[in-house]
């Protein structure tokens, strides 16, 4: 079912293709075969790329924003098996999970359509109080000048879509470069947008060296926000650089799944193992550290290691593999590394633990010290590692112990523990009987700590990001 086709793509500026001698290569993580190319571009591509962005242009209306969204989600549907074969391609993801990332951008593309039809200004009373007078204060959103948007690789698709289709809602031209290791789907959607009738000023996609690109592009003044999703290094040296801008940062997390001894024990075993292998583990939000209480540990861990049995790993392409390989060698190589030193310090492994390339598969570790490398840091794959806890209090302390604070989940069926957890843990979102990543596309979504500056994302809020609200009044 893999493309035979090695696809030869541009950069766009303003919506022209941009062709250069100078191009990235893309293999494919699971047998190292070329994928496609991609031309890259310098300073220059990157000056006209602002340039045509700023120039003075005609507005887009609600009516005309979403309607270009909509005509793109549908045409993303039609195509949905071809962009998740190149997914699949691209990122080693098995089709299980490229083909529901297709289903989760068509939302993200219907969200914005909605959202770019809404009107969500205010009115104020101004004879409310003694020192008011007879007039109404109103308010209206416009959009920023520019928009910079770097995304990652772990989910090629609706990464992108999180933050171009908010761009497009609000009217704001974007410029995106997306990660050198996952280009091609990025710049398929692209196409799919100048298709569905987006002006080329609207959006710019921009790959080369960093200096020349992203460097380049973070430190422009003329660029309004900065919205970048990836690892805590790179969020911290935006944040250095960027100077006097809007900054949106989605950084890395260890997220914490908590089994209280009431838990329903099978929902717990299945919530581990989606939460920890799903999309190779290589989600911010990703089940990275499994807290179970002491009555119950035991019972939890045989039920999630027979659970996590059916996991199986292997090429991307056959129907049969849910779980595929991480995004290149090294990254398996880093967890091989991080697994084999909680191991000597008496880990035990109960299944998986051998890299094979860059396939990885669902590991279940138990006994892991809480000093443990990949239980203080971010282990961005398959690794579900086990930790007892004698109550939910020492749960939230270990959970609350790393400088992350993205997302929780939590396994309970007593209201009054759930709500504790609630109040207690320090993150972004706490999902009860739920993995920790689970949101809709339109729902507020980011952290705290090092996991963010705790601005949100998801549909809604990006717009918010993007637009400034104006105040005006008049007699009344």
């Amino acid at each position: 079912m893999r493309p035979d086709t090695i696809l030869e793509l541009p950069c766009y500026v303003a919506g022209k293709a941009v062709h250069s001698e100078t191009k990235l290569t893309v293999r494919c993580p699971y047998d190292g075969c070329p994928v496609g190319t991609v031309s890259t571009v310098t300073s220059v591509e990157v000056d006209k790329a602002i340039e045509a962005a700023l120039a003075p242009a005609v507005p887009l209306t609600r009516y005309e924003r979403s309607t270009i969204l909509d005509r793109a989600r549908q045409m993303l549907e039609e195509r949905r098996e071809e962009f998740a074969l190149l997914i699949s391609s691209e990122a080693g993801l098995c089709l299980r999970e490229t083909r529901y990332e297709i289903g989760r951008a068509s939302d993200v593309l219907r969200f914005a359509a909605i959202e770019a039809l809404r009107d969500d200004g205010q009115i104020f009373s101004c004879d409310i109080s003694p020192q008011g007078k007879a007039r109404k204060i109103f308010t209206l959103r416009e959009p920023l000048s520019l928009v910079l948007a770097i995304t990652p690789f772990n989910h090629p698709l609706n990464q992108v879509a999180h933050k171009v289709a908010p761009a497009i809602a609000a009217g704001t031209p974007i410029i995106l470069k997306p990660s050198a290791k996952t280009p091609l789907t990025a710049i398929r959607f692209a196409e799919l947008l100048y298709e569905a009738g987006l002006p080329g000023r609207m959006l710019s996609v921009l790959l080369g060296p960093g200096e020349e690109v992203a460097e380049r592009l973070v430190k422009d003044p003329r660029i309004d926000l900065v919205t970048f999703t990836g690892g805590e290094r790179v969020g911290k040296h935006i944040a250095s650089t960027a100077g006097y801008k809007r900054l949106v940062l989605e950084l890395g997390g260890n997220d914490p799944l908590i089994v209280l001894d009431d838990a329903d024990l099978d929902l717990a075993a299945h919530l581990a193992a989606e939460g920890s292998f799903r999309n190779s583990g290589q989600r911010c939000t990703a089940v990275k550290r499994i807290l179970v209480e002491q009555p119950v540990l035991e019972e939890f861990t045989k039920r999630f290691v027979e659970k996590a049995k059916n996991y199986r790993c292997g090429d991307p392409f056959d129907p049969e593999t849910v779980v595929g390989t991480v995004i290149d060698e090294a990254s398996a190589t880093y967890l091989q590394t991080v697994l084999d030193e909680a191991v000597a310090a008496g880990a035990q492994v109960l299944l998986g633990g051998q890299r094979e390339g860059a396939l990885f598969p669902p590991t279940v570790i138990t006994n892991v010290p809480r000093d443990a490398r990949m239980i203080v840091s971010e282990s961005f794959g398959p690794l579900a590692p086990i930790i007892a806890v004698r109550d939910l209090a020492d749960a939230i302390a270990v959970a609350n112990s790393t400088a992350y604070g993205l997302s929780s989940g939590v396994v309970t069926t007593n209201m009054n523990r759930a709500i504790e957890a609630v109040k207690g843990l320090r993150v972004g979102t706490v999902n009860i009987n739920e993995v920790p990543g689970y949101r809709i596309e339109n729902s507020p979504f980011g952290g705290i700590k090092d996991s963010g500056l705790g601005i949100k994302e998801g549909v809604v809020e990006a717009i918010k990001c993007m637009t400034t609200v104006k105040t005006f009044s008049l007699p009344w």
